[in-house]
C-alpha cells in the first residue's frame, strides 16, 4: 500500500524507566526490507496557567540533556493508560500550585516524528485559584510570572526553546487576542 509500512519484527533494544527503545524491521511499499528505531513514550501534557490578570505562570528548572536552566509551563509524563486531561489537572497543582475553573484543549503535538511515538496534549487554564505547590521528590523548579504579551514575544525570539511551551503559548496568544 502507498505511504505505508508493515512491521515483521520488533528487538526491544532497551527498557527504561520513563521510555523503551525497539529496532523494528518493516517492509517498505517497494518490497524491501529496512530497520526503524524507535522510542516508545507514554506522552505527556503541558498547561498555559494563565490568571486572570493575563500572566503565565512558568516554572523554571534543570534540564539534564542540555546542562541548562528552561523557562517552560507546567508539564508532565502521562502514566500508562492516564487521562490526559487528569494529568494536566494534576501537573497544574504539583508544579503551579494551582486549580482551575476552566480547562480549555488546545490540541496535541507530536514532538519527534521520525522516531518517537510521545504525543503531548496541551491545556489553556484560566480561572485560577493557588494554594501549595506538591512537587515530586525529585523535582526543583522555581514559578515566575510573565505577562502573555512578553511570553508571546518571548516564544517568537527564541527565549523558549521547549517546543510544548512555544506552541501552547502561541495557541494561548491567539485564543486571547482573537476573541
Amino acid at each position: 500500500m502507498h505511504l505505508s509500512e508493515e512491521t515483521i519484527g520488533v528487538e526491544e533494544i532497551f527498557n527504561g524507566k520513563i521510555l523503551n527503545v525497539t529496532r523494528d524491521t518493516v517492509i517498505l511499499e517497494n518490497g524491501e526490507q529496512a530497520f526503524r528505531e524507535v522510542i516508545h513514550h507514554n506522552g505527556g501534557v503541558c498547561v498555559v496557567p494563565l490568571t486572570d490578570e493575563g500572566e503565565v505562570i512558568f516554572v523554571k528548572q534543570f534540564r539534564y540533556p542540555f546542562k541548562k536552566v528552561l523557562t517552560e509551563v507546567p508539564a508532565g509524563k502521562l502514566e500508562k493508560g492516564e487521562n490526559p486531561l487528569e494529568c494536566g489537572i494534576r501537573e497544574l497543582k504539583e508544579e503551579a500550585g494551582a486549580e482551575a475553573k476552566e480547562i480549555i484543549p488546545l490540541g496535541c503535538l507530536y514532538p519527534t516524528v521520525a522516531y518517537d511515538t510521545e504525543i503531548i496534549y496541551m491545556y489553556l487554564a484560566k480561572g485560577l485559584t493557588f494554594s501549595n505547590q506538591s512537587l515530586d521528590e525529585d523535582e526543583f523548579l522555581d514559578v515566575v510570572k510573565i505577562p502573555l504579551e512578553k511570553a508571546y514575544e518571548m516564544a517568537m525570539n527564541g527565549e523558549l526553546p521547549d517546543s510544548k511551551t512555544q506552541l501552547a503559548i502561541l495557541k494561548t496568544y491567539l485564543l486571547e487576542n482573537n476573541k
